[in-house]
């Protein structure tokens, strides 16, 4: 492939050698160069492509982009790029021969939300035929294949190469989570998307290595709308009108208010033995009922997220209807059958928008009590620790404080941060730093119509402690605390 190809639809200048050389793969990892190659210089948080420049050279390759000064050895074409990132990301798609352009590309942005929905629109388009890919938090899907997610919006040059592995799978139309991280670092970058989805904004994800404040957040999130066709947005939520300030797209809308496009009405909750859920009725630019064995209001406006997306497929709302109702997400409210007397399930919320959410969803469904168990993550907002305290102190009427994944900090430290927005309230707790004693604990403490959360780590299936990931799995961990409670251990 000549590099001139991979930079056709990028501005950059030749500082040393030709640019329309022939090169074998493009490379964005050190490890990974190979003879006659093209290796891009990523400045990241831990590493900095640009000071193995002589290293990637010994290996063979024939050109670097960069887009510092640097000194090259004379034999090695050297082009330079505003922006090595952006540059990756557009070098990518035509390295793969652009095959977002082969896909209804669908890009889901938001605080939360983002998961489920792009379940629920796989699990309603291909209801009707079509084959669907999916990128997300939890992993990618491609055909009958699943990948473990690294990240939820991964670098650029994975992107297409997933993109060009679901056109020659037969795929029409792609659905993917697209992080705040993700659109500042430019990896969707050049995407041609057709659907462009905004779900809610929290403050999260601000902090070293995140977001350096709340309005770099929300600027972020809006980059979406400048590079999709078409916008469909949360109404109703407060940063809606911020989000969408530069969008360059059409514009539609949905929530609960009268000045959504795509209304939800008449939202009941429905509580059985060991069933949580709710009916609405949709309206507006469509009209019918809807029922989800998801609880909560959020459920509602996942699914009339994915409503507002499927309409533009020509969906039938019979169609809709059925693929709602069996739509599953691993870790998200996932109901764990524990007892006979009260109800435990498994879920992501990990910061103070989500858990609070939850927790508020959970009172509405007036259970005996809501007990909490939640760690926070090491090497990340100390604010987070604080809000999500104060959020289970205010809303659970027991909390069971343990660790979650604590990274490079100590676990007790993390708890303790933890402790000091609880006591900003009248919450009962006890902290219990082991997360499967944690779990036992509140199992064996459960009490008739409780309803036990096991909160922050979902469908991960690991615990991360200095640097290495080892296996650990909340619904592994409840079967172990069922196991010893059996045996009287």
């Amino acid at each position: 492939m000549n590099l001139t190809r991979l930079l056709e639809q990028l501005q950059y200048e030749v500082v040393q050698g030709r640019g329309d050389i022939s090169i074998t793969e493009l490379v964005n990892d050190s490890r990974k160069v190979c003879e006659g190659c093209v290796f891009v210089c990523i400045s990241g948080a831990v590493s900095d492509g640009h000071a193995y420049i002589q290293d990637v050279a010994e290996k063979g390759a024939a050109a670097v982009i960069v887009e510092k000064d640097v000194d090259a050895p004379e034999n090695l074409t050297v082009i330079k790029v505003a922006d090595t990132r952006y540059a990756l990301a557009l070098m990518s798609a035509a390295y793969f021969g652009y095959p977002a352009k082969k896909l209804k590309v669908i890009g889901i942005t938001g605080t939360k939300g983002k998961t489920t929905t792009t379940y629920m629109v796989k699990s309603i388009l291909e209801g009707v035929g079509h084959k669907v890919g999916l990128i997300g938090t939890i992993e990618v899907l491609i055909g009958d294949k699943s990948i473990p997610a690294n990240n939820t919006t991964p670098e650029s040059f994975t992107i297409h190469q997933y993109f060009a592995q679901m056109a020659e799978e037969g795929c029409d139309s792609v659905v993917m989570e697209v992080s705040s991280q993700g659109l500042m670092l430019h990896r969707t970058a050049g995407i041609p998307f057709e659907i462009g989805i905004f779900t809610n904004l929290g403050e999260d994800h601000i902090g070293p290595n995140e977001h350096k404040d709340f309005e770099d957040y929300k600027r972020c999130k809006g980059l979406l709308f400048k590079q999709c066709r078409l916008g469909i947005a949360n109404v109703d939520d407060r940063w809606y009108e911020d989000v969408f300030a530069g969008a360059t797209c059409e514009i539609e809308t949905f929530g609960l208010s009268e000045k959504a496009g795509l209304r939800a009405v008449d939202i009941r909750h429905i509580s059985e033995p060991g069933y949580l859920g709710v009916r609405y009725h949709v309206t507006g630019l469509m009209d019918f009922d809807v029922e989800i064995d998801i609880p909560g209001e959020f459920s509602v406006y996942n699914s009339l997220t994915a409503i507002a997306v499927c309409r533009h497929f020509d969906v039938p709302a019979e169609n809709i209807r059925a693929s709602l109702k069996v739509a599953k997400v691993k870790g998200r409210i996932e109901m764990v059958k524990v007892s006979d007397d009260f109800t435990l399930m498994i879920d992501y919320a990990h910061n103070a928008m989500a858990l609070e959410s939850l927790l508020n969803t959970l009172r509405d469904y007036d259970p005996g009590r809501i007990v909490s168990v939640f760690g926070c993550g090491g090497n990340r907002s100390k604010t987070r620790r604080y809000e999500m305290g104060e959020v289970s102190g205010r809303l659970a009427d027991f909390t069971i404080i343990t660790s979650d994944n604590p990274r490079y900090e100590e676990p007790q430290e993390i708890i303790n941060d933890i402790i000091t927005g609880m006591k900003k309230t009248d919450g009962k707790y006890i902290d219990i730093c082991d997360r499967g004693a944690a779990i036992k604990y509140a199992i064996e403490h459960g009490r008739p119509g409780d309803v036990i959360v096991v909160a922050g780590k979902g469908h991960e299936t690991y615990q991360e402690i200095r640097g290495v990931k080892y296996d650990m799995d909340d619904r592994v961990l409840i079967q172990n605390a069922l196991k010893e409670i059996a045996e009287g251990r």
